[in-house]
């Protein structure tokens, strides 16, 4: 059993996600009631892909949002720094790349849009990922992040919480191939920034029109920005 610690050290990270791919698909719909597809969606509408576009879906694990764009014409590219993810997803038909979200693998200004799906949390540094992101990504092109976050009404709140942090891992337990990452998954997402602090910090890296829509009561949070022309 493997789990990164807070640190997000960049080896145990990827050394998590490598021992959790073999069912990751499964896992993240269980353990979501089968929102993740909803999500998954939302983040596809968000990003708008068009037909003749390149797209690059960063952390994007076994590729399973990635087809979503190719299937609207756009050229998309899956990057994750874990092989074992990407592995699992190979038998998706579209190109893979493993890549350090903070040294990306491409050009400046190559990508009409940047989308980072329950990733950004995982970085060590998440403002520099930001600013990579920025970097290769054309002028005017979209940002959009789906990400963990916390529900905005106090009671739900609470509930959420405690089911994050004593039934959740006990339910990964029964599903997972790696436990323990979901233990690392409640501690992450509870230290993770409030929606309008994360809005903040995308736009101190580079970002304009930064804005957010809560999704399932804000358990997950939609960000999307524009790079400046």
């Amino acid at each position: 059993m493997s789990r990164a610690g807070l640190d997000k050290d960049p080896r145990d990270v990827a050394a998590m996600f490598d021992a959790v791919a073999r069912r990751y698909d499964l896992t993240n719909t269980v353990l979501s009631f089968g929102q993740d597809r909803w999500w998954r969606r939302c983040t596809r509408t968000a990003v708008a892909a068009k037909a003749g576009e390149r797209v690059l879906d960063l952390a994007a694990g076994t590729a399973v949002s990635t087809v979503e764009f190719a299937r609207a014409g756009a050229w998309s590219v899956a990057a994750d720094f874990s092989l074992g993810m990407l592995r699992a997803g190979r038998h998706r038909q579209v190109p893979l790349v493993g890549a350090d979200a903070l040294a990306l693998p491409f050009a400046d200004g190559v990508f009409d849009a940047v989308t980072i799906s329950f990733g950004l949390r995982n970085v060590a540094a998440p403002d520099a990922a930001l600013a990579e992101m920025a970097r290769v990504t054309r002028p005017g092109g979209r940002l959009v992040i789906c990400e963990f976050s916390l529900p905005v009404w106090a009671p739900f709140r609470t509930v959420y919480l405690e089911y994050l942090m004593r039934a959740l891992p006990e339910v990964a337990r029964r599903v997972s191939s790696n436990p323990e990452a979901y233990v690392y998954l409640a501690e992450s997402i509870r230290a993770w920034p409030s929606q309008s602090q994360l809005a903040r910090r995308v736009a101190a890296a580079g970002w304009t029109d930064v804005a957010w829509r809560n999704l399932t009561g804000g358990i997950v949070a939609l960000h999307h920005a524009t790079k400046p022309r």
